[in-house]
């Protein structure tokens, strides 16, 4: 393990072997101008720079590698070409232990955990050299951030690997034998990262202000404690929790469920824990440099509609969920005025439109056209893309935006409410009490114009349309699993849609039901930016019945999938082989 460390070392801000020289003593000098741990750590300054380090690591868009966990689940058809061709090794299932996105994934976890294991080790040195209370209290959230980023950073790896079994570094290594760390029982792991996250949750504030906003907070904290609780199945712990912070700490959705999918309002009400990026990057940085500040990962495989890179589509059946979701019509946002003054309800509900791009989208522009169809041919069964990542309400293309770096400004919201309001929810279905249940579920779609679960008259809002149906825990539960959290949280979050369909039992039965779906698209005309009658081919996606003779045997997704997925080798991440082959203590 040493040899692939001591790479991911090469970035921490502060060396931890400064000297290296001749084993002759009188050879042996110091260079009175070379930083060292000795010569460093001296005062709070100090500790915000290796803070800021840590934090630099958290930003690392491969410690949660969105597109890759995303690739494994239900929710994406994913490859670097146009359907149906496919050799993307997580979507077929058939990834290993030399595949790139658990090696990178793991890389930068650790990278994240050393930095952050040299602030802590540096913050307890320099507690006794404190002599105002305002630097006790300085490097106290200093600590508590540390030790947050360093809780999460476990909390990922648990959930990602090896059944939770992984090495527990909470120190700095310095000798040669340090390197080699064996692996934890994952009860180890899960207590290790609960402590880390305790303290952060007891000395964090609540809230930070102006250019701090991207700082870790309690409330984030709580979270995710809160998941930790409701991952293990103990929804009592979990509804506790959830509870106090959808109480006790100042968040709301927003109005508009846009706010949390572009530029524009990041950090806002809804925003629990959120990455931070900028387009103002280093020159010196090649462009896909992940220590950019930009968020290049993301927007480049999931630029469809004005780009060519196609790392993750959603997926066919989740397109059919978007496009029949059906429209409160008590609702006046659902109501539409034509250049003519006609009146007309969308089409498409306000959720489906800030969240993917459909060919037949009139109501909702893409990049910078007045139609949706109109930025795109979507052609090749390519029938919807997600507008999430990308930033398709302020340029006419990825490319104009950032020419030749191909980078992305939108934040990465790790955690939301309206996550945390749905969590909640599967925490009263689990409890029984589904009336609870719905009211969560009711905040969330309400927010979008969406109409309501359950009868006609009942609920928090009675006046809305409701789908007139009575839920049971099994009705809810199944919704909650294949409709809400996948309509609202679709390509967000850290993983969680594994972590979800592991958790529940369900992954190789659904691999297993998709497989048996088949699809063909019909073709849409529109006119284009010059008023010219255009054709979109096979753009609109539709199910094709069982048996149906026209059936395009070669239209239909996760067939293998459904083949190749075993729980025992594709459930987790397995452990790297680059830290196999490198660290002789890693099978112990």
């Amino acid at each position: 393990m040493k040899t692939t460390i001591t790479k991911r070392l090469l970035f921490i801000l502060v060396p931890m072997l400064a000297i290296l020289g001749c084993s002759d003593d009188f050879l042996e000098q110091t260079n009175p101008n070379q930083i060292s741990t000795e010569t460093f750590w001296k005062d709070n300054k100090d500790l915000e720079q290796g803070l800021i380090a840590t934090y630099k690591g958290f930003a690392n868009s491969n410690t949660i590698n969105l597109v890759g966990e995303l690739a494994r689940t239900d929710l994406a058809w994913s490859s670097g070409y146009q359907r149906p061709n496919n050799t993307n090794e997580y979507y077929l299932q058939v990834f290993n232990d030399a595949s790139s996105v658990p090696n990178n994934k793991w890389s930068a976890n650790y990278t994240a955990i050393f930095r952050a294991n040299q602030v802590i080790e540096a913050a307890a040195a320099l507690e006794e050299t404190y002599t105002t209370e305002k630097e006790k209290e300085d490097g106290l959230i200093i600590l508590a951030q540390a030790r947050f980023l360093r809780g999460y950073m476990y909390f990922n790896l648990y959930n990602s690997y090896n059944g939770g079994a992984v090495p527990i570094y909470d120190f700095v290594p310095i000798e040669e034998s340090e390197f080699y760390q064996s692996v934890s029982p994952a009860e180890d792991v899960k207590k290790f990262y609960l402590e880390d996250l305790l303290f952060a949750a007891n000395n964090l504030p609540k809230k930070w202000e102006g250019n701090d906003q991207g700082r870790v907070t309690a409330g984030a904290a709580i979270a995710v404690l809160g998941q930790s609780s409701l991952y293990e199945g103990n929804y009592e712990e979990a509804s506790v929790l959830f509870k106090n912070l959808i109480d006790n700490f100042g968040y709301s959705l927003t109005p508009n469920i846009g706010s949390n999918f572009t530029t524009m309002d990041e950090f806002n009400e809804e925003s629990i824990l959120e990455v931070g990026y900028s387009l103002e990057f280093k020159n010196e940085l090649g462009p896909w440099d992940g220590r950019d500040v930009a968020n290049a990962a993301y927007v480049r495989q999931f630029t469809g509609g004005d780009g060519k890179w196609f790392g993750a589509v959603v997926a066919n059946w989740l397109i059919l969920k978007y496009r029949n979701e059906p429209l409160d019509f008590s609702d006046p946002r659902n109501m539409v005025i034509d250049a003519e003054g006609n009146e007309s309800f969308r089409k498409f509900s306000l959720r489906t439109s800030w969240s993917v791009a459909l060919v037949d989208d009139k109501e909702m522009g893409y990049y910078l056209r007045d139609e949706t169809g109109q930025a795109s041919n979507f052609n090749v069964r390519m029938t919807a893309f997600w507008r999430k990542h990308t930033n398709w309400d302020i340029t006419r293309s990825e490319e104009e935006l950032s020419p030749g770096k191909v980078r992305s400004g939108v934040n990465e919201r790790l955690i939301r409410l309206a996550e945390i309001y749905l969590q909640y929810a599967e925490c009263q279905i689990k409890l029984g009490n589904i009336d609870q249940a719905l009211v969560y579920i009711n905040k969330v779609r309400r927010r979008s114009g969406v109409q309501l679960l359950g009868l006609n008259g009942t609920g928090e809002f009675p006046t809305n349309d409701h789908d007139n149906k009575m839920y049971d825990e099994q009705t809810l539960m199944e919704h909650l699993m294949y409709t809400e959290l996948p309509l609202e949280l679709s390509a967000e979050g850290d993983g969680n849609r594994n972590i979800d369909l592991r958790r529940w039992g369900v992954k190789a039965q659904r691999f297993q039901e998709l497989a048996q779906k088949r699809y063909a698209a019909d073709h849409y005309e529109l006119l284009d930016e010059k008023g010219e009658k255009v054709t979109r081919w096979a753009s609109i996606v539709k199910e094709l019945p069982a048996g149906d003779p026209d059936i395009d045997e070669n239209w239909n997704e996760f067939q293998e999938a459904a083949a190749n997925y075993n729980p025992a080798l594709h459930a987790y991440w397995p452990l790297p082989n680059t830290e196999i082959i490198s660290n002789p203590q890693l099978g112990n």
